[in-house]
């Protein structure tokens, strides 16, 4: 008897392994993504007995979108699950597996603009994980040491930010910036300008409703003209180069007054070793002038299926894990990650660990998309076509109308209206 037992117990755990199966899924490492998202796989692999290896994909989002595009072209299973920024759910559907049977329902937790923006021709192509908008961070220490409140507007800002610079240098820290944001030619460039643009009521780039271009006025020439002005000034010549780590390292180092980043620095500001700690605040980003508005680009990654995955259920039950409200609550303690669903909003110990979340809540649930969705498949050449015309602007290359004037004509040949 006790010999059949130990049988019956060793088939029943060969049968385990045998059922067991290995995934892959890429993870963004930008500031503390990689290591959060391999503490939740290490927690899905525990509980489910499967194993889950993390493959390392570049930071840079025109990269990472060429890769996957390569892979998924291919129809390889190399990679299971995805991590695809807001804008990519267009350019990428016809790859990726539909979630909604699978979900069963639990997509309704979430933010129902992101669930919208990731749903493609009636299937869900995406499940939200953390959604992003830029944010304004400041020197609570150096506002206060000056007499000086937040700025409201940019140039309230760029007032602010030389007087502080400049006192901090006479003072002795030559190293000090008044504001570091992302200038490099790539993605973050496009949401740093459509801010700005749209701070100044100067439009979004292309029509939502029709996809004409609208980028070619007055306003957004002013937008741009600002910015520009801000480089060798205030600003670094060295951000025409810079990616949000390159600014936050400046700034967490003690040499800016002010940065513009997403919400995840945060929490790598407050950490021991930051030479800002408890020195910072964030508010919503400036208003373009009097008459501005405020502007936040909405951010944020999703988590998709491949089509080609040999375990397209295995893979969407690793996604709603990863994106369900107990490993969303462990990423915005740890890691200052937003949710995407609105009721841990409303939970005390995130609101603890980020009160800005709070505070900024309508920032969130209000930013500016880019317009990926009028133009689709098109997007990444429109987005290219934008940043690039705007760091012409920022190097000197270029002034602002004429940069515009070319884009729109660009524009109206590569995403014409609808």
């Amino acid at each position: 008897m006790k010999t059949r037992l130990i049988s019956i117990a060793v088939l029943s755990c060969l049968s385990a392994a045998s059922q067991a199966a290995t995934l892959k899924i890429s993870c963004g490492a930008v500031g503390q993504e990689l290591e959060l998202c391999k503490q939740a796989v290490a927690q899905w692999s525990k509980k489910t007995g499967n194993e889950v290896q993390v493959v390392a994909t570049p930071n840079d989002s025109n990269e990472r979108l060429a890769l996957y595009q390569q892979i998924l072209g291919s129809g390889s299973d190399k990679i299971d699950v995805f991590q695809i920024d807001v804008v990519w759910p267009g350019i990428l559907a016809s790859h990726l597996a539909d979630l909604k049977p699978l979900a069963a329902g639990v997509e309704k937790q979430h933010f129902a603009g992101i669930v919208s923006n990731n749903t493609v021709a009636g299937r869900l192509v995406a499940m939200p994980w953390f959604t992003d908008a830029g944010l304004l961070y400041y020197r609570k220490d150096l506002l206060a040491k000056y007499r000086l409140p937040v700025p409201d507007t940019w140039e309230a800002l760029a007032a602010a930010a030389r007087k502080i610079q400049d006192a901090e240098r006479a003072a002795g820290n030559d190293k000090m910036w008044g504001y570091v944001w992302q200038g490099r030619a790539y993605e973050g460039l496009s949401c740093d300008a459509l801010e700005w643009v749209v701070s100044y009521k100067g439009g979004t780039i292309l029509d939502a409703a029709t996809g004409k271009p609208t980028i070619n006025n007055p306003q957004a020439v002013k937008a741009l003209t600002t910015a520009a002005g801000w480089v060798g000034t205030i600003t670094p010549k060295a951000v025409l180069n810079y990616g949000e780590e390159e600014a936050r390292g400046v700034f967490q180092a003690g040499n800016a007054v002010f940065m513009r980043n997403w919400p995840y620095a945060w929490s790598l500001t407050q950490k021991t070793d930051s030479a800002v700690k408890d020195k910072v605040g964030v508010v919503a980003l400036p208003k373009g002038g009097a008459d501005g508005r405020r502007a936040a680009t909405l951010g944020g990654w999703q988590l998709a299926v491949s089509r080609y995955t040999k375990n397209q259920k295995l893979a969407a039950d690793l996604v709603l894990y990863l994106t369900s409200s107990e490993v969303q609550k462990q990423r915005a303690l740890n890691g200052s990650y937003n949710p995407t669903i609105s009721a841990l909003y409303r939970d005390p110990d995130i609101l603890k660990a980020n009160p800005f979340f709070g505070e900024l809540y309508n920032t969130f649930t209000s930013a500016v998309g880019r317009p990926s969705s009028v133009s689709r498949n098109r997007y990444n050449q429109v987005s290219n076509q934008f940043w690039n015309a705007t760091h012409d602007v920022l190097a000197g290359k270029s002034d602002a109308a004429s940069a515009l004037a070319r884009l729109d004509a660009t524009l109206k040949r590569i995403a014409p209206p609808k």
